[in-house]
């Protein structure tokens, strides 16, 4: 009888432990592209600006995507600063996210801690209304961990693994984010790392193109036009500038919007968009 016993609890201690695995790894699994809900859910894009200028791009392209009537009902938010340990000079991008986004944008390299309170209180307005978050990280993690700390303190039940789900395209931002905070958001959310959107043909859309000029011939719409002329002033005015990064296909003329690649993921249409020509096609009118 104690050999049976001993038995019995060895196998149930096995299964306790097998289903403890078993549920971690479905947590880490989380869930996959195109998952979001139009109707519910909020999208983030949080955005560095230092010290490349691509953010600027980003931020016309996304602006070109939620004008178009697939997405005009988006629920978003742009937070701009959203940087790690980086070295290197801030590129001033308000006036740009004024004309694009009117007032849906915060501020958190001039008040981070605003910005998270800010930010805070809109992510717990969506999880209110049965919503999850979704991060697109043009940046770092480093904003991500404050705001997902901040959201823990304040909703002690909150499962962060289901209702949290960040997306990174690059692994420059990855090595750029404190490790403290990328380690924290890896193992706390539900966190994607997906191919590169600087590339094509890996498995997200390639929008790093130094030869793609003719964006003007591609956007009829006066407000993108608008929008997309002042990304590539202000882009113009501070690419390597004071020892900012140079990029490169900004200064022959072309246009990066590689971290719009982590958007697209979280929207489910990265399978369906090739490079930068293939979305002014599609979303440009």
């Amino acid at each position: 009888k104690e050999n049976m016993k001993a038995k019995t609890l060895l196998l149930i201690t096995f299964a306790t432990l097998l289903l403890a695995f078993s549920h971690k790894d479905a947590h880490k699994k989380g869930v996959s592209a195109g998952n979001f809900d139009i109707e519910k859910d909020l999208l983030l894009l949080q955005c560095d600006f230092k010290t490349d200028v691509d953010d600027l791009h980003t931020v016309a392209a996304f602006a070109t995507l939620i004008h178009d009537s697939q997405f005009s009902s988006l629920n978003f938010h742009v937070v701009a600063g959203t940087y790690g340990v980086q070295e290197g000079l801030y590129v001033p991008p308000n006036p740009l996210l004024q004309l694009a986004f009117g007032d849906n944008w915060t501020d958190a390299h001039n008040d981070v801690d605003a910005a998270v309170q800010k930010v805070k209180s809109i992510a717990k307005q969506t999880f209110a209304n049965g919503g999850d978050i979704w991060i697109s990280e043009a940046g770092q993690s480093d904003f991500s961990a404050r705001l997902v700390k901040a959201l823990r303190s304040d909703m002690r039940d909150l499962s962060v693994f289901e209702r949290i789900h960040i997306v990174q395209h690059s692994e420059w931002n990855e090595a750029a984010a404190s490790d403290e905070s990328l380690e924290f958001v890896q193992n706390t959310t539900d966190y994607h790392k997906i191919p590169d959107g600087n590339a094509v043909g890996n498995g997200t859309p390639g929008f790093r193109n130094p030869d793609f000029t003719q964006w003007e011939s591609k956007v009829s719409s006066p407000e993108l036009r608008e929008i997309w002329e002042l990304a590539i002033d202000i882009s113009n005015e501070y690419n390597g500038k004071e020892g900012r990064y140079n990029n490169e296909a900004v200064a022959a003329g072309g246009l990066d919007f590689s971290d719009l690649a982590a958007v697209c993921w979280i929207l489910g249409i990265h399978d369906e968009i090739e490079d930068e020509e293939d979305f002014f096609n599609r979303f440009s009118s």
